[in-house]
C-alpha cells in the first residue's frame, strides 16, 4: 500500500505516514487501533512487542501435564492462561488444539466452537508465528474439521476450497462432501485428484526410503519397501491400455531389482529387470503421458504426468541405474540388453 492510499484511509497527510515509516514521529494510539484493524492483525505485532517465550513456554508446559492424562481441570487452567495471555499466538492456537481434542474425546460441541473461535483470533496473531509446521493453510484445515464436527459441513467444504492451493485439502474436501451425502459425486474430482497426488509421490517415497535403508545395510527392509510400491501401483491400475504408469513401474522395478541383488536373491533380480526394460521398451514404442488407466480416478482425458528422471522409461532406467552407483546392476543392464540384442539378430 502506498503512503497515499494509506494517508487517505486513515485521514492524515502523506508526510504523517512518512514520519511514521522513517521513524521521525510515532502514530496516535487510535490510529495505531485502526491501523491493527486495516492490516488484520494485533495492535501487539504493530507495536513489535512480543511477550517472553519463557512465560509462554511454561505455561504450556504446564498445560501439556494436565492433557497428558486427559484431566478436565485443563480447560479451566487453559481459560487462565488466554486471560493472561490472549494476544500470544503461541498460547491460543495450542488451546485451540485442546478444545478440540476434548471436544472430539467427550463430544462436547461447545468445545469446538471455542476451538474455531480461537483458530480465527489465531489467524490474526499469526505475523507472530515462528512454528514451521505452522502456517494459514494448517489452521484453515484445523477450522474446516471444527466446523465438519460442528454439523457446519457446507461451510466446511467451502473453506477448504477456498484455501486448496496446490490441492493440500483435496482428499479432506472429498470425504467432506462425500459424507454430506448431499451430492456424493461431486467429491469425485477431487478424491480423484488426490489419489493421482498419492500415486504421483509414491516414487519419491519409495526411492528415498531405499536410500536411507541402504545407508543403514537394512535390505530386508529396503525389498520390502518396493515390494509395497510395485503392489500399490499394480493395485491402483486397470490391466487395458499403456500410459505413464507403466514408465513408473519400470522405475520401480529397477529398485525391486536392486534390493534383491544386495539380498542375494540374483535370479529374482535377473527377472526383475528384465520385466522393467521389457515395460520401457514397450512404452517408448508408443509413449503416452496420460494417466488414463487409474482405477477409481475420473481424470480429465488431457492430464498429463511427467517426472525428472527421463523423458523415456528407457532413459529413466539408467538415470535410477547411475542414482544408485551400483556396478553390480549397471552390469546386469548391460548384460540383459547385449542378450535382447542378440535374440533379434
Amino acid at each position: 500500500m502506498t503512503q497515499e492510499k494509506l494517508a487517505e484511509i486513515l485521514g492524515v497527510t502523506v508526510g504523517a505516514v512518512y514520519k511514521w515509516e522513517s521513524g521521525l514521529s510515532q502514530p496516535e494510539l487510535d490510529l495505531i487501533i485502526e491501523m491493527a484493524d486495516l492490516f488484520d492483525t494485533s495492535v501487539d505485532v504493530l507495536l513489535g512487542y512480543q511477550l517472553y517465550d519463557s512465560r509462554i513456554s511454561a505455561t504450556i508446559e504446564r498445560l501439556e501435564e494436565y492433557r497428558k492424562t486427559l484431566d478436565p481441570a485443563l480447560l479451566d487452567e487453559a481459560e487462565k492462561a488466554l486471560t493472561k495471555y490472549p494476544n500470544s499466538f503461541q498460547l491460543v492456537i495450542y488451546c485451540s488444539q485442546i478444545y478440540l481434542f476434548f471436544g472430539i474425546t467427550f463430544h462436547e460441541k461447545d468445545l469446538f466452537r471455542k476451538a474455531l473461535s480461537l483458530m480465527e483470533r489465531s489467524i490474526v496473531l499469526l505475523p507472530q508465528n515462528k512454528d514451521p509446521n505452522i502456517n494459514e493453510s494448517v489452521i484453515y484445515g484445523e477450522m474446516a474439521t471444527a466446523m465438519f464436527l460442528l454439523n457446519e459441513k457446507d461451510d466446511a467444504v467451502e473453506l477448504l476450497k477456498n484455501n486448496n492451493a496446490g490441492g493440500i485439502f483435496n482428499d479432506r474436501i472429498g470425504l467432506c462432501i462425500a459424507m454430506n451425502e448431499k451430492n456424493p459425486d461431486d467429491a469425485m474430482p477431487f478424491l480423484s485428484d488426490a489419489i493421482f497426488d498419492i500415486m504421483s509421490k509414491l516414487v519419491n517415497v519409495v526411492m528415498s526410503y531405499v536410500l536411507v535403508f541402504r545407508a543403514r545395510k537394512d535390505w530386508d527392509s529396503c525389498l520390502n519397501i518396493t515390494e509395497f510400491g510395485i503392489r500399490f501401483l499394480s493395485g491402483i491400475r486397470t490391466d487395458t491400455e499403456t500410459d505413464f504408469l507403466d514408465k513408473t513401474k519400470a522405475e520401480m522395478l529397477v529398485l525391486l531389482a536392486y534390493a534383491q541383488q544386495n539380498k542375494g536373491m540374483n535370479g529374482e533380480a535377473v527377472a526383475s529387470l528384465t520385466n522393467a526394460g521389457t515395460i520401457a521398451a514397450k512404452f517408448d514404442a508408443k509413449p503416452d503421458y496420460g494417466v488414463k488407466t487409474v482405477r477409481f480416478a475420473e481424470i480429465a482425458a488431457d492430464t498429463m504426468a511427467m517426472d525428472i528422471f527421463g523423458a523415456t522409461a528407457t532413459e529413466s532406467i539408467k538415470n535410477f541405474i547411475k542414482m544408485l552407483d551400483e556396478p553390480r546392476l549397471k552390469s546386469l543392464w548391460e548384460e540383459i540388453n547385449e542378450n535382447e540384442y542378440r535374440d533379434k539378430q
